[in-house]
């Protein structure tokens, strides 16, 4: 699996807080936090350390640590100071009439700003990618940065043809700073509000991931994990009769001003200047790879390719499921659970449609974020998708009398040859400190390290999270905080023996900015996956 450094090469993270405790599913008084990050700025629900750090928050910091190194601290004074995608420079190395499939293309980036000038310092967000349309081909570039205002962009060449390359500037340094600063602050850029069963009517109150000093809270605490989650206890009733869930955006911003003008569209995915074409790429007479796919597979960066609008990986050779037949026979008997956001419950969607002999069960009708179900009784397959514990973030109320973390879900499997497990996280972890994803991250490899040693032939599948729209708010949303927890997440998951759906490879290789990507993707997504368990 990839390690940490070698995917691109921008990036940070944060670290922190956690907990208290004393039962272990159901509610305590307010308490203060474990720990938090030396770097954490101030807060009014956090507190210096009371116990020492545990094994797990040892390891977070040593995340965060390795993250906050990709990304320098520098503020700005003026725009003209920060970097410029026009007036940086982007050269091919060793260029020929002629490159060979097989081969790399290296091109080397020189970051200037708005005045032409070099930049000393590295941490530019930028996404690599080669496609050449005429043969629905694409694939994703790593870049190496330097920490001087210089990059490698290094592209492995998987097909013939003519082949264009793009650079785009997401962010300059001087914004996945402010970003990475903002994200450190707090965790109130969404304010969630629960709501409590009193007799026939609700009462709702404000909660949130920490417990607020200074009232009355019931508090959510799974003792284990160390995760919890509170709420401002309403008055008269008891903190088991939370039913329900919703969010919403709070007005606040940690930017500045100054800091807030670098994320306006105008600014952000601009097209670096290149002083070179498209290059011709040949065969070479290159063997193609011939070991089938299978779970516990290293996953390299770029993971793969998409060629002729098929996702082809690296190092194995995919089997195509494409007739329903197929799909039928791979499925039966098994067993499968998928577990995470709205990424994954796009494939119990997709299966439906496509495996018209799988029914959805009724599950009362509880809505889009409640369980789904499909099942074939006569051929003996079942697929369920449950969303993810909290952070849930959305403005529809779901219920939460049900809700569990992954971890739990995974505890309560039992596994066999027949079952396998799909997960995602990603999402909904972007507005918050991201200690939060890094903990909930390694929980999940503990539980699955678990259910290995009871049940070994269980497959299960990391899918990472999805790139998203370029608009996606930048401060809470954006694809800077999703590519931090990408980095982290092959990090906690390296030496585990799961197979490895890379959507945030897959999704720039397909140049979809959507976080729900179109029915191809998922397709070739959904392919993968039943290469894996069949």
């Amino acid at each position: 699996m990839v390690c940490f450094s070698s995917p691109y090469s921008s990036g940070p993270l944060l670290l922190l807080i956690l907990l208290t405790c004393v039962t272990q599913h159901g509610y305590v008084e307010w308490t203060q936090p474990l720990y938090r990050h030396p770097s954490m700025p101030s807060h009014p629900t956090s507190a210096k350390p009371t116990k020492p750090p545990t094994e797990v928050d040892l390891e977070i910091q040593e995340i965060i640590g390795r993250l906050d190194r990709l990304v320098p601290d520098h503020p700005f004074t003026h725009v003209n100071a920060t970097t410029s995608a026009q007036h940086s420079v982007a050269t091919l190395l060793h260029p020929r009439d002629t490159f060979c499939v097989g081969e790399w293309l290296e091109i080397r980036v020189e970051a200037r700003d708005h005045q032409g000038r070099p930049k000393e310092y590295g941490g530019d967000f930028l996404r690599a990618r080669i496609s050449t349309p005429a043969r629905k081909a694409g694939a994703s570039g790593r870049v190496e940065d330097f920490h001087n205002g210089t990059y490698l962009v290094s592209f492995m060449l998987f097909w013939e043809g003519q082949v264009s390359v793009s650079l785009l500037l997401i962010h300059p340094s001087e914004g996945t700073s402010a970003l990475w600063r903002a994200r450190k602050r707090g965790y109130d850029k969404v304010i969630f509000t629960g709501s409590f069963l009193n007799g026939s009517s609700y009462v709702r109150t404000e909660c949130g991931l920490i417990p607020r000093a200074n009232t009355e809270q019931c508090q959510y605490l799974d003792q284990r994990d160390q995760e919890t989650f509170c709420c401002n206890k309403p008055q008269l009733i008891s903190c088991n009769a939370l039913t329900h869930m919703t969010t919403r955006s709070s007005p606040l911003s940690y930017l500045s001003i100054e800091e807030r003008s670098l994320f306006v569209r105008s600014r952000m995915g601009v097209p670096i200047s290149m002083t070179f074409g498209s290059v011709n790429v040949q065969s070479c007479g290159r063997e193609t790879v011939t070991e089938s796919c299978r779970v516990g597979m290293d996953s390299p960066f770029p993971s793969g390719f998409v060629l002729e609008n098929e996702w082809r990986p690296a190092l194995c050779r995919l089997s195509r499921f494409s007739t329903l037949n197929g799909t039928l026979n791979c499925l039966t008997g098994k067993l499968i659970y998928l577990m995470g956001d709205s990424t994954l419950r796009q494939w119990i969607y997709y299966f439906q449609k496509f495996v018209t002999t799988l029914k959805f069960f009724d599950h009362h009708g509880i809505g889009v974020l409640g369980i789904h179900v499909l099942m074939d009784v006569g051929k003996h397959i079942k697929i369920q998708w449950k969303k993810h514990g909290k952070p849930f973030v959305t403005q529809k109320i779901y219920e939460v009398k049900n809700d569990e973390y992954i971890t739990r879900e995974i505890d309560k499997v039992a596994g066999d040859k027949r079952t396998a497990i799909v997960f995602t996280l990603g999402q909904h972890f972007r507005p918050f400190p991201i200690d939060i994803f890094i903990r909930r991250a390694i929980n999940v490899r503990r539980a699955v390290q678990r259910l290995l040693l009871r049940s070994p032939d269980t497959k299960v599948i990391l899918k990472t999270e999805n790139t998203r729209e370029l608009l996606a708010e930048p401060e809470r949303f954006g694809d800077f905080h999703g590519y931090m927890q990408y980095l982290a997440m092959m990090h906690v998951f390296q030496d585990v023996p799961v197979g490895v759906i890379d959507a945030w490879d897959m999704n720039v290789a397909f140049s979809t900015n959507n976080v729900h990507p179109p029915e191809h993707v998922i397709g070739n997504q959904i392919n993968m996956f039943l290469n894996y368990i069949c």
